[in-house]
């Protein structure tokens, strides 16, 4: 059975990555890519669909037994696990070496510390998401599972034998002692892949994550939060492409046992452009330059044909199945792959992505006019498409509406596009811009705002609100100040907030003509309530802000990771995870309280 969603540990070559639980169970990894099937998908179903345990041996009738400490190793993605058992103390070390072509690996070191401690390593590959039983042979003493177009290679110096379509190792370690297991992917036409060098590739992998910390021009208060949030975007980044996924996982679910669970493997520009600003502001150049030239690929110059997401590589099509054969976490049902709103209209995203290209331009990113060139096109597409109605933020599968964070976001790209033509590193239409910047504000003031109870609303014409409204004065539509901004906060902070004080994207039961299409709740949004934390700094509740931020790093896990979302009533973590989406925002927050000079640092 999977465990808690926090209870999951991450790894990572920056490539694909696996999810690592407390009892030692890698329940999911997808070979060789982040969007590629899943050979331990048991996270999403049972034991049968494939899973790898290392970890003290137990009886049969037993559960697992979790470890009683577990960190990463100082700034790193070498993940420690440490057990304590009536015969001894024992470590093992987790981690997957950075790559460029080789083949992936994920590596585990079992250490004795005292004592003379009995383990066990059980390891069930399972193909295409748990559905196929590989072919496991011996290959001179290594041990390969084939399945198709794949083979996964297992290497250790400790025994090995199979049973039950499973490959065991029993052995004891004593303290000093160190054995290590290794798996590695290799295309199945391909032949045997290098022999793994688990003591060196340790070294290696913690030098490359030490030397990529010390960029970091962060040292605030919260240095500690912000380091494992942007060691977690780095994970998140598909190192040869530059692109960004906004989680590792599919599935896993915003209402548990419910159907709002969707594949999070790809790269939205919403998300890439939101983590792009923030790697920028620490210090983070080469990756910002990184996904900007894969956001040029990605779009290739047709903004009317604009997708909010693509595949990690610049891939259109991402098509939405069901995985039936999966029961899906903890029974939340379907399992998705692939996801159809890859298609859908979001005007924001127009927005989100030229505020990116605005912040790479000031902050001195060596220019690139066909970027500049992009910018204009997005423009002239928005010119005659802004007053469309959208699916918006949030992705809705109900009816298109007039969102008003789709218009303010429309308003941000016209905006920053004409900074871009007053600084003269570009031409285009000024005057006639200028007038198309005030037409959408003051289309939205006119008709996306609610006089009588002093609050913007969700869509022109609704009462509901959303928290995408929050981000109207941190995009600079209206100053902190106004009241109509306060009086949105206030009303947000009073409709939206579950009982202990997080904020919800907008109301899923009651809502007007079912404005999501879905059924069930959801949890409450980090990402949103990491903005409510900014708004409330912005205009002048500080305290008040700060006492919010901490609660929300009070959620993370052991390890400093975040889901999507946060369930009030079950008092957990829901959604994929770590998600992109709520790291971002907690960077972007702990900058503005560290700036108020409230705090020092």
């Amino acid at each position: 059975m999977a465990g808690r969603i926090e209870d999951y540990a991450l790894i990572g070559d920056m490539q694909t990555a696996a999810l690592v639980c407390r009892d030692g169970t890698v329940d999911w990894l997808c070979l060789p890519r982040f969007d590629s099937h899943a050979v331990f998908a048991g996270l999403l179903g049972t034991e049968e669909h494939g899973f790898w345990r290392l970890g003290p041996a137990y009886a049969p009738q037993e559960q697992p037994p979790t470890a009683a400490r577990r960190s990463y190793r100082g700034d790193s993605l070498v993940l420690e696990s440490e057990w304590d058992t009536p015969r001894g103390t024992v470590r093992v070390i987790d981690f997957m070496p950075p790559r460029d072509t080789d083949a992936p690996q994920l590596i585990r070191i079992v250490e004795g510390v005292s004592g003379r401690v009995p383990m066990r390593s059980a390891l069930r590959m399972r193909f295409s998401y748990g559905r196929v039983v590989p072919w496991v042979h011996k290959v001179d003493h290594r041990t390969v599972a084939v399945a198709g177009p794949d083979s996964v290679w297992l290497d250790t110096d400790a025994e090995t034998y199979g049973k039950d379509l499973t490959t065991y190792s029993d052995f004891t370690v004593a303290p000093g002692e160190r054995i290590a297991f290794t798996i590695s992917w290799q295309p199945s036409h391909k032949g045997q892949p290098a022999l793994p060098e688990p003591e060196a590739s340790l070294t290696a992998t913690e030098d490359f994550w030490r030397e990529w910390v010390e960029h970091c021009t962060y040292h605030g208060p919260y240095r500690e939060a912000v380091i494992r949030s942007l060691i977690t975007l780095k994970a998140l980044t598909y190192a040869p492409t530059g692109g960004i996924v906004a989680a590792p996982t599919t599935s896993l679910p915003e209402d548990i046992g419910g159907s709002r669970n969707w594949d999070y493997r790809f790269t939205w520009l919403r998300d890439a452009a939101i983590t792009l600003s923030s790697l920028l502001r620490t210090g983070y150049r080469e990756e910002a330059r990184a996904w900007r030239e894969w956001l040029l690929r990605a779009v290739a110059g047709d903004p009317e044909n604009l997708q909010i997401m693509y595949g990690i590589a610049g891939e259109r099509e991402l098509g939405e199945t069901e995985l039936d054969w999966l029961p899906g976490y903890e029974g939340s049902q379907p399992v998705r792959a692939g996801n159809g709103a890859a298609h859908q209209l979001q005007l924001d995203v127009y927005g989100e992505v030229t505020e990116a290209l605005h912040l790479a331009h000031m902050t001195g990113l060596a220019r690139n006019d066909y970027a500049s060139l992009l910018q204009l096109k997005l423009i002239r597409y928005l010119e005659d498409h802004w007053d469309e109605p959208d699916e918006g933020i949030w992705e809705v599968r109900g009816p298109r509406r007039h969102f008003v964070h789709s218009k303010v976001m429309a308003w941000v790209a016209v905006d920053r596009t004409i900074k871009l033509l007053e600084s003269g590193d570009a031409d285009g239409p000024l005057e006639k811009w200028r007038e198309l910047r005030d037409d959408i504000h003051r289309d939205v003031c006119e008709k996306g705002y609610d006089p009588e109870r002093n609050t913007f609303t969700q869509s022109y014409g609704s009462k509901e609100l959303d928290a995408s409204l929050l981000l109207i004065p941190q995009m600079g539509f209206l100053p902190p100040d106004d009241k109509r901004v306060i009086g949105t906060i206030e009303a947000i902070q009073r409709e939206l907030s579950t009982p202990d004080g997080f904020i919800l994207r907008y109301p899923t039961s009651g809502d007007e003509e079912n404005l999501d299409g879905l059924e069930g709740d959801e949890g409450a949004f980090l990402a949103c309530s990491f903005w409510m934390a900014d708004d409330l700094a912005m205009i002048g509740r500080v305290d008040e802000a700060r006492k919010l931020f901490e609660k929300l790093l009070a959620l993370r896990n052991d390890l400093g990771l975040l889901a999507e979302e946060w369930d009030s009533a079950a008092q957990r973590q829901v959604g994929n995870f770590p998600q992109a989406f709520s790291h971002v925002p907690l960077i972007d927050t702990a900058l503005r309280l560290t700036a108020s000079g409230a705090y020092g640092g």
